[in-house]
């Protein structure tokens, strides 16, 4: 039996299956943009639950079934729903169980977190049976979801432009460069996009982690010191939501003890497998992306908390930084340059991420638009910063730029800031302090500054064990070298 407000309602604009948080707070949104949705859940209670929040949050026009069909038949046609599960097999066990209510001509939009190869399968076999099909990113959490997130639809244009006009208005608004919702382009691109942006995203908070721990464990900022600081930061060239959040969560005191809540949470940091996804595909695609390797190695790392306890007692007379431990620390200085290093740490990070979803684009044909999805990425999602605009203003400079530390702007800042990066990076090394993200940002542009590299001896040795030629510099040609028979003759 369905909610009393379903009887004698008109047909619905659209519908949203899977009310988890994530489902539930973009169903409100979308009814509060002023268009009527139907939702639908298989724990039914979730249904009940998301048509009570709508009533309380505003009487908002949001109608519940308990079955598939009288759901799918309360969408006026062509029908279009968005699902909300969890990625993989309960994906297609939902399309599985829409389908069968579906006519042609309808569309189903995947919302969740997929990997772009499924979202291109079902897209095909969506295309069989008479369907439309996209797969749209989503980010910004559960406050995104409800009040406006950055969306990232890929798949049909025709299913796209069905929806347009909800997306432009429940996506999230800035206003000086409108929705953050663009037409990402064909087959999986909305997925493969949200997941390098969430690669992204590890990069962004694992460098926001290591200025922490430089400045805590070195400079030994107090948390008070530490929420006054990221929100200086915050009004500055830094100014973004993970460095806001960070400052909020540099001021809760814990309520279950004294001190500060942060000092509290255990360091084993958790994952659900975009990051993964965007290391594996850099490395296929053969595009550097250190950084954000770096990000995911660290979580890695953090989950042998037992093995780390453990180590910690064998190294705790290392004297990694006795030496140091008697010279005071300038702390104005030490933030001055901490904050400079994770600026320029910061640019390396967006590079890498968006090298990748360029060659990407090249293999694909996808013909992405980079400087479109910075402008998308400014406002709703978990990445969005003041940042993103001159990201934004480097592929408007030139679309076909090679890497954003080339852009002149990029360029100048870095070097602006290349002694303030080396400083803090040296200092952490003497402390004993990894700083992976910082230090493998660094790396990266001194080997991508550097017109020589010794990749020449690298090369020389696949040549002397394989016999897998080199090229030269001085002419034309692949060489192979008897380079065991020669340095054997000149030892005689």
């Amino acid at each position: 039996m369905e909610h009393p407000r379903l009887l004698n309602m008109a047909l619905t604009r659209i519908g949203l299956a899977g009310l988890a948080v994530m489902g539930q707070n973009l169903a409100l949104n979308i009814a509060e943009k002023g268009f009527p949705i139907s939702v639908y859940n298989r724990t039914t209670s979730k249904v009940d639950e998301t048509v009570e929040r709508a009533k309380v949050e505003g009487n908002l026009p949001v109608y519940g079934f308990h079955d598939p069909a009288s759901f799918v038949n309360s969408i006026q046609k062509p029908r279009v729903i968005i699902m909300l599960v969890k990625a993989g097999a309960p994906v297609d066990q939902t399309i599985a169980t829409l389908s069968a209510h579906l006519e042609k001509g309808d569309c189903i939009i995947d919302g969740g977190n997929e990997w772009y190869e499924n979202t291109e399968r079902r897209e095909k076999a969506m295309a069989e049976l008479g369907l439309l099909y996209l797969g749209m990113g989503v980010s910004g959490g559960e406050e995104g979801a409800r009040n406006g997130p950055s969306l990232m639809p890929g798949g049909s244009y025709e299913a796209y432009k069905y929806i347009e006009d909800i997306l432009l208005k429940v996506a999230a608004q800035v206003p000086d460069s409108g929705p953050c919702v663009t037409y990402i382009g064909k087959g999986g691109s909305g997925n493969f996009v949200k997941m390098v942006h969430n690669g992204i995203e590890y990069g962004d908070m694992q460098l926001i982690a290591e200025a922490y721990d430089v400045l805590k464990s070195v400079g030994k900022l107090t948390n008070d010191e530490l929420q006054h600081v990221f929100s200086e930061w915050n009004k500055g060239e830094l100014l973004s939501f993970l460095i806001e959040i960070t400052a909020d969560i540099f001021g809760v005191k814990d309520d279950k003890g004294d001190g500060h809540l942060v000092d509290k949470v255990l360091d084993k940091t958790g994952m659900k497998g975009t990051g993964k996804w965007t290391v594996q595909q850099a490395a296929e695609l053969s595009v550097a992306a250190p950084t954000i390797a770096a990000s995911l190695d660290s979580r890695f790392l953090s989950g042998l908390k037992e093995e780390r306890v453990e180590a910690a007692k064998v190294f705790q007379s290392g004297g990694f930084s006795d030496v140091f431990e008697s010279k005071p620390v300038d702390k104005a200085k030490l933030i001055d340059d901490v904050r400079q290093a994770l600026y320029a740490s910061k640019i390396c990070s967006y590079a890498q991420g968006m090298n990748l979803i360029r060659t990407k684009s090249t293999e694909k044909g996808w013909d992405l638009k980079l400087g479109e999805l910075a402008r998308i990425w400014k406002g709703g999602c978990i990445i969005r910063a003041i940042f993103l605009d001159r990201i934004k203003k480097a592929y408007d400079r030139n679309p076909e730029l090679s890497n954003l530390l080339v852009d002149p702007e990029f360029a100048k800042e870095i070097l602006d800031r290349q002694s303030a990066w080396r400083r803090v990076v040296c200092l952490a090394i003497n402390h004993g302090i990894s700083t992976p993200g910082m230090s493998t940002s660094l790396a990266y542009f001194d080997t991508y500054r550097r017109e020589r590299v010794p990749a020449n001896l690298v090369q020389a040795q696949r040549d002397y064990f394989g016999a897998h030629t080199y090229e030269r510099v001085d002419m034309p040609g692949s060489f192979h070298t008897e380079w065991f028979k020669i340095a054997k003759q000149s030892k005689i």
